[in-house]
């Protein structure tokens, strides 16, 4: 079968940006120079260069040339609500979830107010470290009211929550509201994640709602700061 030049172009820039030998930030040949390199015609080596751009491999900068991007970096998507498990599965990256904790506890006065409720009400604790391609890089601490949820075990939060959420309980996640900071790591940070010599640590905070709007589970993520970049899309109104 006759293989596209340019994906063979394009195949051949991608195995060297992932193996590092380009490196992130460094501006590739010009359009001339790769049509030399590959013996191939302009208009080859440009849908090679649009193919690594749609896949974020490079940005093309008009007047300056085409400059490759950290690879390194998982995407995680700002305004989408998925799971880690569905996240990882999506990416092909081996994965685990380590629980730390699990506990049904009344909440102190900063849970409170994040899931707007009284020390009357119960909540269940869950610390998890998510493990990307053997390396804890994200801790995950889960607020869960108990009277949504009347139990849990070590096995489900292992796996998917959303799964056993919407598919054993058959509730209905509608939508988020999501903060993102940067903060100084925690001593629980430094207990379960591997975050090397990393001073700082990206939190995520959702607010998480069911169908009928009520918050229902009060979320952390604790990203390490050098593997995760958060992608959205934006589309200005007319």
């Amino acid at each position: 079968m006759r293989v596209n030049k340019f994906l063979t172009i394009y195949e051949n820039l991608v195995e060297r940006i992932q193996s590092g030998n380009i490196k992130p930030n460094t501006k590739l040949p010009s359009e001339n120079e790769l049509v030399e390199q590959y013996g191939t015609s302009r208009e080859t080596v440009r849908k090679a260069l649009n193919l690594l751009s749609q896949n974020g491999y490079i940005q093309k900068i008009k007047g300056k040339g085409s400059f490759t991007l950290d690879v390194g970096k998982y995407d995680f998507p700002v305004s989408g609500l998925v799971s880690f498990k569905e996240l990882a599965e999506k990416m092909g990256k081996p994965w685990k979830t380590i629980v730390c904790e699990l506990d049904l506890e009344k909440p102190d006065p900063y849970i409170q107010k994040q899931l707007n409720i009284n020390g009357k009400d119960s909540v269940w604790k869950i610390a998890r470290a998510r493990e990307l391609e053997n390396e804890r890089i994200i801790l995950d601490k889960d607020y869960v009211l108990q009277s949504v949820v009347p139990t849990l075990s070590k096995k489900i939060c292992e796996g998917s929550l959303f799964a056993y959420l919407e598919g054993e309980l058959g509730l209905k996640i509608s939508f988020a509201k999501k903060e993102i900071s940067v903060d100084e790591p925690t001593e629980e940070d430094y207990r379960y994640l591997d975050l090397k010599d990393y001073k700082h640590i990206v939190v995520v905070k959702n607010y998480i709602y069911l169908e009928d709007a009520s918050l229902f589970q009060y979320t952390e993520s604790r990203h390490r700061l050098d593997k995760f970049r958060f992608v959205d899309f934006a589309r200005r109104g007319h």
